[in-house]
Protein backbone atom coordinates (compact mmCIF):
# COMPACT_ATOMS: atom_id res chain seq x y z
CA UNK A 1 0.00 0.00 0.00
CA UNK A 2 1.42 3.37 -1.04
CA UNK A 3 0.90 6.14 1.52
CA UNK A 4 0.40 9.65 0.14
CA UNK A 5 0.66 12.42 2.69
CA UNK A 6 1.08 16.15 2.95
CA UNK A 7 4.37 17.19 4.51
CA UNK A 8 4.87 20.43 6.40
CA UNK A 9 7.40 21.95 8.79
CA UNK A 10 10.22 19.63 9.82
CA UNK A 11 8.81 16.73 7.81
CA UNK A 12 8.92 18.88 4.66
CA UNK A 13 12.49 20.02 5.32
CA UNK A 14 13.62 16.46 6.08
CA UNK A 15 12.11 15.16 2.81
CA UNK A 16 13.70 17.76 0.49
CA UNK A 17 17.00 15.87 -0.09
CA UNK A 18 14.95 12.84 -1.22
CA UNK A 19 12.79 15.11 -3.41
CA UNK A 20 16.01 16.45 -4.97
CA UNK A 21 17.19 12.93 -5.79
CA UNK A 22 13.79 12.02 -7.25
CA UNK A 23 13.77 15.16 -9.42
CA UNK A 24 17.22 14.34 -10.78
CA UNK A 25 16.25 10.72 -11.52
CA UNK A 26 12.77 11.27 -12.97
CA UNK A 27 13.55 14.43 -14.95
CA UNK A 28 16.59 12.78 -16.55
CA UNK A 29 14.20 10.87 -18.80
CA UNK A 30 12.49 12.32 -21.88
CA UNK A 31 11.01 14.90 -22.26
CA UNK A 32 13.01 16.87 -19.67
CA UNK A 33 16.41 15.24 -20.24
CA UNK A 34 17.62 17.14 -17.17
CA UNK A 35 21.24 16.59 -16.18
CA UNK A 36 20.77 17.79 -12.60
CA UNK A 37 22.99 18.05 -9.57
CA UNK A 38 22.27 18.17 -5.85
CA UNK A 39 23.77 21.64 -5.32
CA UNK A 40 21.34 23.18 -7.82
CA UNK A 41 18.45 21.17 -6.40
CA UNK A 42 19.15 22.42 -2.89
CA UNK A 43 18.93 26.04 -4.08
CA UNK A 44 15.85 25.39 -6.20
CA UNK A 45 13.92 23.59 -3.46
CA UNK A 46 14.61 26.30 -0.88
CA UNK A 47 11.36 28.04 -1.91
CA UNK A 48 9.39 25.22 -0.25
CA UNK A 49 11.13 25.90 3.05
CA UNK A 50 10.70 29.66 2.69
CA UNK A 51 7.04 29.86 1.65
CA UNK A 52 4.48 29.51 4.42
CA UNK A 53 1.91 28.55 1.78
CA UNK A 54 3.95 25.91 -0.04
CA UNK A 55 2.86 22.30 -0.17
CA UNK A 56 4.86 19.10 -0.51
CA UNK A 57 2.98 15.86 -1.01
CA UNK A 58 5.03 12.70 -0.60
CA UNK A 59 4.26 9.18 -1.79
CA UNK A 60 5.88 6.45 0.28
CA UNK A 61 6.40 2.76 -0.20
CA UNK A 62 7.17 1.92 3.42
CA UNK A 63 9.64 4.59 4.48
CA UNK A 64 11.01 5.14 0.94
CA UNK A 65 9.92 8.32 -0.87
CA UNK A 66 8.94 7.11 -4.36
CA UNK A 67 7.12 10.22 -5.56
CA UNK A 68 6.54 13.84 -4.69
CA UNK A 69 4.48 16.80 -5.81
CA UNK A 70 5.06 20.42 -4.86
CA UNK A 71 3.31 23.72 -5.20
CA UNK A 72 3.42 27.35 -4.10
CA UNK A 73 1.51 30.54 -4.72
CA UNK A 74 2.47 31.73 -8.21
CA UNK A 75 3.98 34.96 -6.88
CA UNK A 76 6.68 32.85 -5.18
CA UNK A 77 7.82 32.00 -8.72
CA UNK A 78 7.07 35.39 -10.27
CA UNK A 79 10.65 36.01 -11.39
CA UNK A 80 10.70 32.77 -13.35
CA UNK A 81 7.15 32.47 -14.63
CA UNK A 82 5.09 35.59 -13.92
CA UNK A 83 5.70 37.19 -17.31
CA UNK A 84 4.05 34.21 -19.05
CA UNK A 85 0.72 35.25 -17.50
CA UNK A 86 0.89 38.91 -18.54
CA UNK A 87 -1.83 38.52 -21.19
CA UNK A 88 -4.21 36.24 -19.29
CA UNK A 89 -6.08 38.88 -17.31
CA UNK A 90 -5.37 37.00 -14.08
CA UNK A 91 -3.39 38.42 -11.20
CA UNK A 92 -0.61 36.15 -10.02
CA UNK A 93 -2.27 36.22 -6.57
CA UNK A 94 -5.18 34.22 -8.05
CA UNK A 95 -2.98 31.39 -9.33
CA UNK A 96 -1.51 28.48 -7.43
CA UNK A 97 1.50 26.94 -9.15
CA UNK A 98 1.59 23.14 -9.15
CA UNK A 99 5.30 22.77 -9.65
CA UNK A 100 6.79 19.31 -10.07
CA UNK A 101 5.14 15.95 -9.92
CA UNK A 102 7.77 13.22 -9.92
CA UNK A 103 7.05 9.53 -9.56
CA UNK A 104 9.31 6.57 -10.16
CA UNK A 105 8.21 4.71 -13.33
CA UNK A 106 7.38 1.43 -11.59
CA UNK A 107 4.72 3.20 -9.48
CA UNK A 108 2.87 4.91 -12.33
CA UNK A 109 -0.66 3.97 -13.32
CA UNK A 110 -1.84 3.46 -9.73
CA UNK A 111 -3.70 6.75 -9.24
CA UNK A 112 -0.89 8.48 -7.35
CA UNK A 113 -0.72 11.32 -9.88
CA UNK A 114 -4.42 12.04 -9.29
CA UNK A 115 -3.83 12.07 -5.54
CA UNK A 116 -0.99 14.56 -6.04
CA UNK A 117 -3.28 16.91 -7.99
CA UNK A 118 -6.18 16.42 -5.53
CA UNK A 119 -3.99 17.48 -2.59
CA UNK A 120 -2.51 20.51 -4.35
CA UNK A 121 -5.87 21.69 -5.68
CA UNK A 122 -7.45 21.37 -2.22
CA UNK A 123 -4.55 23.34 -0.77
CA UNK A 124 -4.98 26.04 -3.43
CA UNK A 125 -8.72 26.33 -2.66
CA UNK A 126 -7.96 26.62 1.05
CA UNK A 127 -5.67 29.54 0.23
CA UNK A 128 -8.47 31.24 -1.71
CA UNK A 129 -6.87 30.72 -5.12
CA UNK A 130 -9.17 30.63 -8.14
CA UNK A 131 -6.85 28.82 -10.56
CA UNK A 132 -4.16 26.15 -10.60
CA UNK A 133 -1.43 26.09 -13.23
CA UNK A 134 1.63 24.07 -14.09
CA UNK A 135 3.98 23.92 -17.05
CA UNK A 136 5.50 21.21 -19.18
CA UNK A 137 8.53 21.32 -21.44
CA UNK A 138 7.94 21.57 -25.17
CA UNK A 139 9.99 19.17 -27.30
CA UNK A 140 9.70 18.62 -31.06
CA UNK A 141 8.05 15.40 -32.21
CA UNK A 142 11.27 14.45 -34.01
CA UNK A 143 13.60 15.07 -31.06
CA UNK A 144 16.51 12.61 -31.42
CA UNK A 145 16.23 11.40 -27.81
CA UNK A 146 12.46 10.84 -27.92
CA UNK A 147 11.87 7.16 -27.07
CA UNK A 148 9.85 5.11 -29.50
CA UNK A 149 6.24 4.98 -28.37
CA UNK A 150 6.58 7.94 -25.99
CA UNK A 151 3.20 9.28 -24.87
CA UNK A 152 2.73 12.76 -23.48
CA UNK A 153 0.68 13.39 -20.34
CA UNK A 154 -1.72 15.66 -22.22
CA UNK A 155 -4.68 13.24 -21.93
CA UNK A 156 -4.14 12.88 -18.17
CA UNK A 157 -3.96 16.66 -17.72
CA UNK A 158 -7.07 17.27 -19.84
CA UNK A 159 -8.96 14.65 -17.83
CA UNK A 160 -8.12 16.72 -14.73
CA UNK A 161 -9.67 19.80 -16.39
CA UNK A 162 -6.45 21.51 -17.45
CA UNK A 163 -5.87 23.09 -20.85
CA UNK A 164 -2.93 24.90 -22.41
CA UNK A 165 -2.99 28.66 -21.89
CA UNK A 166 -2.54 30.27 -25.28
CA UNK A 167 0.61 32.36 -25.35
CA UNK A 168 1.65 31.45 -21.78
CA UNK A 169 5.08 30.04 -22.44
CA UNK A 170 7.95 30.54 -20.03
CA UNK A 171 11.62 29.85 -20.47
CA UNK A 172 13.84 28.07 -18.00
CA UNK A 173 17.48 27.04 -18.26
CA UNK A 174 18.98 23.67 -17.49
CA UNK A 175 21.60 21.33 -18.87
CA UNK A 176 20.29 18.50 -21.03
CA UNK A 177 21.90 15.08 -20.76
CA UNK A 178 23.30 15.40 -24.30
CA UNK A 179 24.65 18.96 -23.96
CA UNK A 180 27.78 20.54 -22.55
CA UNK A 181 26.10 23.72 -21.26
CA UNK A 182 22.73 24.93 -20.02
CA UNK A 183 20.24 26.02 -22.67
CA UNK A 184 16.85 27.73 -22.61
CA UNK A 185 13.77 25.52 -22.73
CA UNK A 186 10.22 26.55 -23.56
CA UNK A 187 7.62 25.52 -21.00
CA UNK A 188 3.92 25.60 -21.90
CA UNK A 189 1.56 26.55 -19.08
CA UNK A 190 -1.63 24.61 -18.50
CA UNK A 191 -4.36 25.92 -16.20
CA UNK A 192 -7.80 25.22 -14.79
CA UNK A 193 -10.22 27.15 -12.65
CA UNK A 194 -11.03 25.75 -9.22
Amino acid sequence: MIAVERLTGDALSTALPDVARLRIEVFRAFPYLYDGDLAYEERYLQVYRDSDDAILVGAYDGDRLIGAATGTPMEDHADDFGAAFAGTGLALEQIFYCAESVLLPEYRGRGIGHRFFDAREAHARALGRTHCAFCGVLRPADHPLRPEGHRTLDAFWRKRGYAPVEGAVAQFRWKDVDREDETDHDLQFWMRSL
